[in-house]
């Protein structure tokens, strides 16, 4: 059978679908306010910004694409079936119903609806408001074949279409110049602070859980199994780089509105001030539409993701129902109050990155060293302890003194460890170690053939 062509269109809207879901409005309004610290040295940020808050998530579909896999229990499988399912569920959950979708209804309320409510009725306006979000995200995700027409085709254009309104302004209107004050985190390295602030987007992980979905929507386009990973790639990578060209509009924004406003609390703030600054009184209905429509499509993309994963981890129990779970769950934990909840996510977070990252590395190289359970459980095994110690390190625990002692000297021996990489190194004495006993092993048994042929 002859392999189907991938036509320009098809490529577009496949990666229009891979920018929707991961596009949020974290994704929106971060490099807001990473132009507002960096000011002056703008670049040199947005360059380490844009290693990983677009390389990282681009290997994390190529990952998904090279090993052809179904769910994230696929990628962390080689390590063992408890732990890939483990890691499948642990992802799902703080991405989803947890924290991650939760949040998306949260901002949208936040910057688009509360500003037009009375403070009284904010609570009975978020119930309403998430009943709807989420209940509009379930509708539309209860036939998977709907994602790819819904986010890739209407939803995520119009989006852009708004945001380009206002980068167009602030193109020929600018607040400023780019020769700005740059805050003391981005005076003397701001390059490795960009780096930084892109690794704490954890699009990594998200594209992980993602990526299924895009590959469910390229088989709906009629592809083969053998052609997903190819096309996956050729339209991520489509997506990535447009990505990186909208963070670095977004962060030119930033810098130019020193212009007129000083650095604001957070990027929200900032984007809502600049929004405001073009467009008057319509600048805050205009920000809450933007920021609603990118937030949904990433709600989408999550709920569809959640469903299909563990639906495939645990088949008895149905894709609807998996549905109907992060829905409902979503608008419990969005009423509950999220801000509690931050404090908890930050160290999960923590902790399940460094998994992320080097089970994309492995899978990425895993034909080198003939896909061996050894390299990945070692490598896994090494990463371990100090992404404990890196969750510790966010938690609420730290208010204790031991904890404190823990993760002072945790700092104080392991290299980058301050820096929230401290599983760097033990990875790598991981990845050397097992790759050395293999290499022995294999020296080993050409030697005992060769000696009994003898």
């Amino acid at each position: 059978m002859t392999d189907k062509k991938l036509t320009w269109r098809q490529l577009v809207l496949i990666a229009s679908l891979i920018f929707g879901m991961f596009f949020g409005a974290g994704n929106l309004i971060f490099p807001v306010q990473l132009g507002q610290m960096s000011g002056g040295n703008w670049l040199l940020a947005t360059l380490g910004f844009l290693v990983t808050g677009t390389v990282v998530p681009f290997l994390a579909m190529l990952a998904v694409s090279v090993t052809r896999s179904q769910s994230v229990y696929d990628v962390a499988r080689p390590v063992g079936h408890w732990f890939g399912l483990t890691f499948l569920v642990a992802i799902h959950l703080t991405i989803g119903p947890f924290f991650g979708t939760p949040r998306t209804a949260a901002t949208a309320f936040s910057m688009g609806v509360a500003p037009f409510i009375s403070p009284k009725y904010q609570g009975v306006g978020m119930l309403v408001f998430s009943a709807l979000f989420f209940g509009l995200a379930y509708f539309l995700t209860v036939k998977q074949a709907g994602l790819t027409k819904w986010v890739g085709k209407y939803l995520n254009p119009l989006f852009l279409g708004l945001l380009f309104v206002v980068l167009l302004m602030a193109l020929f209107m600018p607040m400023g110049n780019t020769a700005q004050s740059v805050s003391t985190a981005y005076q003397s390295n701001a390059g490795f602070q960009g780096v930084l602030d892109g690794y704490n987007t954890m699009d990594g992980i998200a594209l992980l859980a993602l990526a299924v979905s895009v590959v469910y929507a390229v088989k709906g386009l009629g592809f083969r199994d053998s052609q997903v990973p190819k096309v996956l790639a050729k339209a991520g990578l489509l997506s990535v780089v447009a990505e990186a060209v909208l963070y670095t509009m977004l962060v030119l924004l930033g810098v130019s509105s020193l212009g007129q406003f000083k650095a604001a609390a957070n990027g929200g703030d900032a984007f809502a001030q600049i929004v405001a600054h073009y467009a008057g009184n319509f600048g805050t209905a205009l920000t809450g539409v933007v920021v609603t429509l990118a937030v949904f499509t990433t709600a989408m993309g999550l709920f569809v993701s959640f469903a299909q994963d563990l639906h495939l981890a645990f088949p008895k129990v149905s894709y609807l129902w998996f549905l109907r779970v992060i829905a409902f769950g979503s608008f419990v934990t969005a009423n509950a109050g999220l801000t509690n909840i931050v404090a908890w996510s930050v160290p999960v977070l923590m902790l399940l990155y460094p998994f992320a990252l080097v089970l994309i590395l492995l899978s990425l190289t895993a034909k080198y060293f003939n896909h061996s359970p050894l390299v990945y459980r070692s490598v896994v095994g090494f990463v371990a302890l100090p992404a404990m110690l890196d969750a510790l390190a966010s938690s609420p625990f730290m208010s204790s003194q031991l904890a404190q002692q823990v993760v002072n000297g945790y700092h104080q021996f392991v290299p980058f460890s301050a820096l929230g990489f401290g599983w760097v190194v033990p990875a790598v004495v991981g990845a050397v170690g097992s790759l050395a006993v293999l290499a022995t092993s294999t020296v080993f048994k050409k030697q005992s053939v060769t000696a009994g042929v003898e």
